[in-house]
């Protein structure tokens, strides 16, 4: 399917190595493994960078102060934001933010452009869109702009815009060969673009069906049709004024035939018309009841002085299981099939027997296996990014990602829609869980032929798979394969992914066929891409450890070696003013597993004169890479970090089991127990430090947020002598008030898997805390709730702990937003580790 859319060391020796790469490291740099072997890493020097828009001069210096880090983050320069093509493929389009204002205007420009001109309103729609959809064989584009639908003939300049609603359309396709069909609510349409004829295909509600007369149900109604002749008259001409209905709908093709009925108690999930307009694909579940009285937050600064009660989340101790119903529809006919998962292997295997079991022993009772079908639907949750329903061009086959409610399996399945049943394609069981990324999957444009992402491996790799054949792999290593794209003629697949280095990721094409390789980009950074629609061009977005990303292009008809040419330069004068200390991206060995732990190292330039202070972090989100080579967003951090080693700190931000980019094993390394691997890990890193930083044990700290201030927590709770003081920051206390999406991937449900949560818990370990802890918390946060630190604060005091102080930031939410609440949370860490350290 197509988208829419010079090495230096300053680490002590003391027989430990580690993999060290500095910014400006290129390729054929010889670097030292964990092995403790030389290596070089395979990089094959296709890219030149050339800069079309030089760094410009320098204007202005300013110092690196915790006022100037944390202030509005304009300072640094505002950077493009969600870059894509225009539908001509003739401009490149981007968002950038207005100085000192939250909105956001859309620029317009060219490979040779520079940052280009802010787009006129009146022509937006020209140069961006919502959705877009481009397949070779259609002799138009089409695209939405703020809910209406406009297309564009192949080799045209003239865009026609064919609705103008306050209702907005989605979910935009081809129809035959002149029509783009679209949804309204529970309804699809199409328009000619011939003709602009504007058509409604098929409506769905969720009610019962209406009936010409209703049938007796008492005994005064059955007398009443007994003794009095007028009402069966009138019973009649109702029966035959509806039946005459019926018949001219389906008889006459200029009306719109009747309605579908479906459960009154469900809703729609999604929906998907066949390119040939015959079929809907419908998932529906049951219509979400009113949550809890007491899912709310409150918010205590309101514009008119009084305090708000907003709705919120609800709790993962609350979530109740979650099926959907896959129906098909004939357009034409309005017959209603109910799609079973009964062949899908596994549909009723009981995955968690031995989580049950072990939760059931605990509480001296006896579980009993059961084979009940589980809770099953579309993989259709918070990450996903593309929908999990796709039709084959010819209308032959769909295709459906689907998922267990328990996270423990995916399918990708097939569906004839004259049979009505589906056929398994692939499936992929993790003990663990699914993982929620890499689930891309999608057709071929000129064979039913599927390609799809899969873990399997233990690392995210490209599969092919024709419905009646065999899966074959395309690509093949530890590193991870992600945002495919395959090109229109079916030849070769663009992606992204972290080959050279974990920390590094290129732009690659394989070709479909032969699995020949090759890189696109030789920028050592991190990078993503885009494809023009005449897949004439590739838009990067990259970013290095201390450059914020800027835009640049490649040119795919130029011959080798491609050149990444610069287009965009938004970074100020101010932040390039500054000499940032720039971090080893290191891998220590693990005393845990059979693998290393990747980390960006911050020392001072005389590390070895006397034994030094360290900080070491810990990322927020769990699953997410840090220790890479481009642009964190993680980025005052990042300077912070900068002024920590200007004060003769080290600074260790490590990518902890559990961090992305890596695999499945290193992933899952927190199944059923959180908090315990990622201290082993600290544990790990605080020791490397000690041995290979010049760095005293008894003078680290910690801090973290989100995720990392759960970190602070578990590890000044169950590791006591680990760390001399730590921040927690928005951090969580108790899972069990979390998120379900998120968190039962990892824990299950607390109602299930009690144990789980029990031991990954900081609350539960609270008496373990002997070290100066500061707790900063939001109160208007909807992520990780204010509750998390009242709770944790009031069982701290009921243990009569005094060594523990909280900051609460009334205004703010879980990414703070004022520069003040910033900066007065920064001074607190800071203090504390100039108290402590």
């Amino acid at each position: 399917m197509k988208k829419t859319n010079n090495i230096k060391s300053a680490i002590k020796s003391t027989g430990i190595t580690a993999t060290v790469i500095l910014l400006g490291a290129c390729a054929g740099s010889q670097v030292t493994a964990p092995d403790k072997r030389a290596t070089t890493l395979p990089v094959a020097p296709i890219i030149t960078q050339v800069s079309s828009n030089p760094t410009p001069e320098v204007k202005q210096a300013v110092s690196l102060t915790l006022e100037q880090i944390m202030s509005d983050p304009d300072w640094l320069g505002r950077q493009p934001q969600n870059p894509k093509f225009s539908p001509s493929s003739q401009s490149i389009v981007y968002e950038r933010k207005r100085d000192d204002s939250v909105v956001k205007d859309w620029f317009v420009t060219s490979a040779d452009g520079g940052n280009g001109e802010k787009a006129p309103l009146a022509d937006l729609h020209k140069f961006t869109y919502d959705e877009y959809i481009d397949d070779k064989d259609m002799p138009f584009v089409a695209w939405t702009f703020e809910g209406n639908v406009f297309a564009k003939v192949r080799g045209s300049d003239s865009i026609v815009q064919y609705t103008r609603d306050t209702y907005p359309v989605s979910n935009i396709a081809y129809l035959n060969n002149d029509a783009i069909s679209f949804q309204v609510g529970n309804s699809f349409y199409s328009v000619n673009v011939s003709s602009g004829i504007l058509t409604q295909l098929v409506t769905w509600v969720f009610d019962d069906e209406p009936k010409a007369v209703e049938m007796p149900d008492d005994y005064i109604m059955r007398e009443q049709l007994k003794l009095i002749q007028y009402e069966n008259v009138q019973r009649k001409n109702r029966e035959d004024r509806f039946s005459q209905k019926q018949a001219l709908a389906r008889g006459n093709a200029s009306i719109m035939s009747s309605k579908v009925f479906l459960d009154k108690t469900h809703e729609t999930v999604l929906a998907s018309l066949s390119p040939d307009g015959k079929w809907v694909i419908l998932a529906t579940r049951k219509a979400e009841e009113r949550r809890d009285d007491t899912d709310i937050m409150p918010d205590y600064i309101e514009e008119n002085g009084r305090i708000a009660a907003k709705p919120v989340r609800q709790r993962v101790a609350d979530a109740k299981p979650e099926s959907h119903q896959i129906y098909l529809i004939d357009v034409d006919s309005h017959d209603l099939s109910k799609v079973s998962y009964t062949t899908l292997p596994g549909y009723n295997d009981d995955v968690l027997a031995d989580v049950k079991r072990e939760n059931a022993e605990r509480n001296g009772e006896t579980y009993t296996d059961n084979r009940l079908p589980r809770d099953i639907g579309l993989l259709f949750d918070w990450y996903a990014t593309e929908a999990p329903i796709k039709w084959h061009d010819s209308s032959e086959q769909v295709a459906l990602m689907l998922e267990a409610w328990d996270n423990k399996d995916r399918w990708i399945v097939t569906l004839d829609p004259n049979s009505k049943q589906l056929s398994m394609q692939h499936r992929m069981h993790d003990s663990a869980w699914v993982n929620y990324r890499y689930n891309q999957f999608g057709w071929f444009e000129d064979s039913l032929t599927l390609f799809l992402l899969s873990e399997e491996s233990g690392y995210s790799q490209l599969y092919t798979k024709p419905i009646n054949g065999e899966l074959r792999q395309i690509t093949e290593g530890k590193f991870v394969v992600d945002d495919v794209y395959l090109s229109k003629n079916d030849n070769y697949f663009y992606y992204k992914a972290n080959k050279k280095h974990p920390g590094i990721y290129e732009i690659y094409r394989t070709h479909a066929d032969t699995g020949e390789t090759q890189a696109l980009t030789d920028l050592n950074g991190m990078t993503d891409f885009e494809m023009s629609p005449d897949e004439s061009q590739l838009l990067l977005t990259h970013s290095k450890l201390s450059m914020p990303p800027e835009l640049y292009s490649v040119s795919l008809h130029s011959e080798a070696p491609l050149t990444a040419k610069k287009i965009t330069s938004t970074v100020s004068d101010a932040f390039l003013s500054i000499d940032w200390t720039l971090p080893s991206i290191i891998a220590m060995p693990s005393s845990h597993v059979d693998a290393p732990i990747f980390a960006r190292l911050y020392t001072p330039k005389d590390v070895d004169a006397q034994k030094r202070r360290a900080v070491v972090f810990n990322h927020g989100a769990g699953y997410l890479q840090n220790a890479h080579m481009g642009w964190s967003n993680y980025f005052r951090e990042f300077m912070f970090h900068s002024l920590l080693v200007s004060k003769g700190y080290v600074v260790l931000d490590m990518d902890y089991r559990a961090s992305a980019g890596y695999g499945r094993d290193w992933r899952t390394a927190i199944y059923r127990h959180m908090g315990k691997a990622e201290i082993e890990d600290n544990i790990d890193g605080v020791n490397w430090l000690v041995e290979n930083a010049n760095v005293d044990p008894n003078r680290v700290g910690t801090y973290g947020g989100s995720y990392g201030g759960f970190l602070t927590f578990m590890a000044l709770f169950t590791e006591p002598d680990l760390y001399q003081a730590g921040a927690a920051l928005r951090p969580v206390s108790d899972w069990a008030h979390y998120n379900t999406p998120y968190t039962a991937n990892i824990l299950n449900t607390p109602s299930v898997d009690p144990i789980a949560y029990e031991r990954s818990s900081p609350i539960y370990f609270a008496e373990g805390l002997k070290k100066p802890l500061l707790i900063n918390a939001p109160m208007v946060d909807n992520n990780v709730f204010f509750v998390d630190v009242v709770r944790l604060v009031q069982r701290m005091i009921e243990l009569e702990k005094e060594n523990f102080e909280t900051a609460i930031y009334p205004v703010e939410p879980h990414g703070f937003v004022q520069p003040s609440s910033w900066l007065d949370e920064y001074r607190r860490i800071y203090k504390l580790f100039e108290e402590n350290l």
